[in-house]
């Protein structure tokens, strides 16, 4: 990818929600449709075939269901960014995507405007969930196994020293780089730099796992939030 030109695969069951996709995305010159796919099944040889630097995954389809799709393709060594297609804000399925690597979601009904904004942000190595929305999955995820949760989640974060936790818990809060680096007097880099660091500490894809682990191990900042 280029910083003018980012790769989209889309994958959806229904082919009228693919042509509606290029309908509104199409027109967006810095984004390239290179390809579709009509189920989870398709994906990987789709990703081979078209090198995509993200991939626009509906969850539920009737052979292989975008969550198994995100854990395979998140699991390669040149993994795209994925953002999932939903039509709920937070439920389970959004929960599971985002545990197996998704980078965010975006609701069929959204705006095109902002489904372009999601690839680009995503492209970018942003995540696409707004603090409201981080906030209503943190409690969704609260259900049961919390407790299991906890032990696994905490024994992997005491690979990390006080500042990474620190920093941690922000990406928890669904904080920018930029609020952290702010919150925590740090420069920008600098938190660039330990998000680095703790993703590649605790094997994980992207700082939506970060923000799902340190809620996980019930963190919580100074603010007790």
């Amino acid at each position: 990818m280029t910083a003018t030109h980012i790769r989209l695969l889309l994958v959806d069951d229904d082919p009228l929600v693919r042509a509606g996709l290029v309908l509104m995305i199409g027109g967006a010159g810095d984004i390239e449709i290179v390809g579709e796919a009509a189920d989870g099944g398709e994906v990987e040889e789709a990703v081979e075939r078209t090198r995509p630097d993200v991939v626009l995954m509906d969850i539920r389809m009737p052979s292989v269901d975008g969550i198994t799709a995100t854990r395979l393709l998140r699991a390669r060594a040149d993994a795209p960014q994925v953002v999932v297609l939903t039509t709920f804000h937070a439920d389970e399925q959004v929960l599971h995507a985002l545990r197996a690597g998704a980078a965010g979601f975006v609701l069929k009904d959204t705006p095109p405007a902002e489904i372009v904004d999601a690839v680009r942000r995503v492209a970018a190595g942003e995540p696409v969930l707004s603090p409201a929305v981080t906030r209503q999955l943190m409690r969704y995820a609260a259900g049961g196994a919390a407790e299991a949760r906890r032990a696994r989640a905490r024994e992997r974060l005491g690979l990390l020293n006080d500042r990474e936790r620190e920093v941690a818990v922000a990406v928890g809060r669904g904080l920018a780089n930029a609020q952290i680096a702010d919150r925590l007097f740090m420069s920008v880099p600098t938190v660039k730099t330990h998000v680095s660091r703790i993703l590649a500490k605790l094997g994980l894809g992207n700082r939506v796992q970060i923000a799902l682990l340190a809620h996980d191990a019930g963190l919580r900042d100074d603010d007790g939030h």
